[in-house]
């Protein structure tokens, strides 16, 4: 991995730079047994000072993603040498559940982009239209992992539910986890993980209101499941709002967070008018 060191990391040695960026211990080790760090075109131990705007090039020892190419271009909506924002159609699947798939967008993206590594930070349900990061190197990944455990990425989606009421800002935080009783769905409990939706704010259209929703967890179905426990599920919704025809009103909108190696801030969104 190459890259120019940004001024936030200006006498800091190329250690606690990427301790700084939360790379595991693991990979930490690695660094510092590997004789094939360069800085500025030198071979330099892991301990080395930096400078502001010295170009360092990290070892590879990562093998390449396993997924299959689809031979199908998928949208990017960003991209540079370190991570890359996708555009997930709906009905598409984010990656494979096995070996032989091959019609996900993590197939679709090993063969249009030019990387042989890439790995998706989060995923959205089958049937969720919207911008998906990932990442083009191990080390990235495990930098954005972070992040996202930390609650640095922000997501923000757009659900469409059947009122015409505005729906006041509120912050749900309830648990979910895996519903026992029925195959494939979750649902509110106390015995399950800790989940967090907060509706920022809506507006109303001719036939529906539009909720604005940003996510501090990510658990499975989160939104679906937290809408559908205060009597709003997603039109369209099959699983949790009883809808016969499947069209999920709900969208990955936007996505926002500071690059881990440029230190600029990466926000995307979607044309609210075209979703």
């Amino acid at each position: 991995m190459k890259f120019i060191v940004h001024e936030r990391f200006d006498s800091m040695t190329l250690e606690n730079m990427l301790k700084t960026l939360h790379v595991p211990k693991k990979e930490m080790h690695l660094l510092r047994m590997s004789k094939d760090i360069a800085i500025n075109d030198e071979k330099m131990p892991l301990v080395s000072t930096l400078s502001a705007g010295d170009i360092v090039i990290l070892p590879d020892d990562h093998g390449p993603s396993s997924y299959k190419p689809s031979y199908r271009t998928c949208e990017i909506l960003y991209e540079d040498r370190y991570l890359a924002v996708l555009l997930k159609p709906r009905g598409v699947k984010t990656h494979p559940n096995e070996m032989h798939e091959t019609n996900t967008l993590m197939n679709h993206a090993i063969y249009t982009l030019d990387t042989p590594y890439l790995e998706p930070v989060h995923r959205l349900d089958q049937e969720t239209k919207g911008v998906l990061l990932v990442a083009k190197h191990p080390l990235i990944k495990k930098m954005l992992d972070h992040m996202l455990a930390e609650r640095e990425i922000k997501r923000t989606y757009i659900a469409r539910v059947d009122t015409k009421k505005l729906i006041e800002p509120q912050t749900i935080s309830q648990p979910v986890a895996k519903n026992p009783k029925e195959r494939n769905k979750y649902h509110v409990t106390e015995k399950g993980k800790e989940a967090i939706t907060h509706l920022l704010g809506s507006k109303v259209h001719q036939d529906y209101c539009e909720i604005e929703i940003e996510l501090e967890t990510g658990r499975t179905h989160q939104i679906r499941v937290h809408l559908e426990h205060i009597g709003l599920p997603v039109i369209g919704d099959t699983l949790y709002g009883g809808a016969t025809l499947r069209d999920l009103q709900l969208f990955s909108y936007r996505i926002a967070f500071i690059h881990p190696i440029t230190q600029q801030e990466v926000l995307v969104q979607l044309d609210r008018e075209t979703i």
